[in-house]
């Protein structure tokens, strides 16, 4: 059967959202997760970030979690849930569970949901990280495009999932924003030549 996603959707709107009232109603539900996961009954959940972007991956939300905190050395797991779909949802074609987990980046908080072979990455959504000079530029390309990972251009790659990133030195900024026209044509011709951004030959 064509997995058809409305009704797979109503529920997780109401058990990924976080600090969503629903949450620990769900959560009551929740038979696989461990005690550890419940919410207190009374518990207030503090809002760091008011924007979480959320990405949808195949399988094993844990297994993604610790991929991206192996990258982001200052990162930590904030939550994993999982959760079984209700049958409306299986009905559907959905599967029979799925997972959640959270992930603070330091600068930024990841949400991730593990529900299914349904949706692909591509392009059109990318995140930048803007690194200090060319050796945190270097870490992050290699740490992302390596084990399954692949180059793109113009700073752009693939992390082992298929997420786009742009790896970027906050000084190309600098440069192609330049009030010089010649070092803002340079930075832009050279871009296009490269693959990993490399300052040196931009400047």
């Amino acid at each position: 059967m064509k997995f058809t996603i409305p009704g797979l959707l109503i529920v997780l709107v109401a058990v990924n959202m976080p600090g969503c009232s629903n949450k620990q109603q769900t959560a009551s539900n929740n038979k696989t997760g461990s005690a550890e996961d419940q919410p207190q009954a009374n518990k207030t959940i503090a809002m760091k970030h008011k924007i979480t972007p959320c990405i949808w991956v195949d399988k094993d939300a844990k297994a993604v979690a610790a991929y991206y905190l192996s990258v982001f050395k200052d990162g930590k797991l904030k939550e994993y849930h999982q959760y079984k779909n209700p049958p409306e949802a299986k009905a559907q074609g959905g599967q029979d569970s799925f997972e959640t987990a959270v992930v603070d980046l330091g600068d930024m908080e990841l949400s991730i949901l593990a529900a299914g072979p349904y949706f692909k990455f591509n392009e059109s959504v990318s995140f930048v990280i803007n690194c200090k000079d060319q050796a945190e530029v270097d870490y992050y390309w290699n740490a992302l495009t390596t084990n399954g990972g692949q180059e793109s251009s113009c700073g752009w790659c693939k992390d082992k999932y298929g997420l786009s990133w742009q790896v970027v030195p906050v000084e190309y900024f600098d440069l192609i924003n330049s009030p010089d026209p010649k070092v803002r044509e340079k930075a832009m011709r050279v871009t296009l030549q490269q693959k990993k951004l490399i300052l040196s030959e931009l400047r």
